[in-house]
């Protein structure tokens, strides 16, 4: 049995809803060019034996296509700073709301409990004013601002600079985000793909296309210092004197 892998349609429904094209490919073709693949004791480039789902050939462009999608999905929606910052207020609220009590878990004895706190419930305690300052916040759409993020994919010299950056504005910073993800596995995630010829041999995906190589080598970890609207000028203002003279 071909081992199970996340369907990617949620880029799709994802870019419908938010208003974006970030996250379209080509799935008619994808579709129409993906293998079950047997893997040989001994495949190339340590994929494992056994079943698993691939493309032919013809199908590589659209693979990467996809890939390129996940990754732009990520930086311009999923890691975008005003949702960042509102996933932070969602889980102080859920905090304050529970009274830093854990969720009771989805276990066989537990599962009653764990389903009254469903959106209805958690709607309800903000519009009767629960949530504490976060809470408030979510209700009047007065989100933490951010003052300074880190490049998508960030060096030694970058995360220095944070550093620097979280010393110099000491309170002012009410919240530091950091958003993590690989771009893309290589090894056994990698996509597989067989050649359309006779010998069908089986290479991943990163063998056909450098850029999803790259994506690899790059993987996203950015860091956002949020703070208060009130504050947000000056801390901004004493970034940019920091970053016109770093010494």
């Amino acid at each position: 049995r071909a081992p199970e892998r996340p369907h990617p349609d949620y880029l799709l429904r994802d870019s419908l809803h938010v208003g974006v094209d970030y996250g379209k490919y080509d799935w008619r073709r994808l579709l129409n060019t993906i293998q079950v693949i047997e893997m040989a004791p001994k495949e190339p480039e340590g994929l494992k034996p056994g079943l698993r789902l691939g493309v032919t050939e013809g199908g590589v462009h659209a693979a990467e296509a996809l890939v390129l999608a996940r990754y732009y999905m990520f930086t311009q929606v999923y890691f975008h700073k005003t949702r960042v910052a509102y996933d932070h207020h969602i889980r102080q609220t859920l905090k304050a709301i529970r009274k830093d009590e854990p969720f009771p878990p989805p276990t066989p004895e537990r599962i009653s409990d764990y389903l009254q706190w469903d959106d209805w419930r958690v709607l309800g305690r903000l519009a009767e004013g629960g949530g504490g300052e976060h809470g408030d916040r979510l209700r009047k759409r007065d989100h933490y601002r951010e003052v300074y993020h880190t490049p998508e994919s960030p060096g030694e010299s970058d995360r220095s600079l944070l550093g620097l950056v979280r010393k110099l504005l000491g309170d002012l910073i009410v919240a530091v985000e950091s958003s993590k993800t690989s771009s893309y596995k290589l090894e056994a995630p990698d996509i597989s793909v067989v050649t359309e010829d006779d010998l069908r041999r089986v290479r991943p995906l990163s063998h056909y296309s450098a850029v999803v190589k790259s994506l690899n080598q790059h993987p996203l970890e950015l860091s956002r210092l949020y703070s208060t609207p009130e504050h947000a000028a000056e801390a901004r203002a004493k970034v940019a004197d920091l970053l016109k003279d770093p010494s």
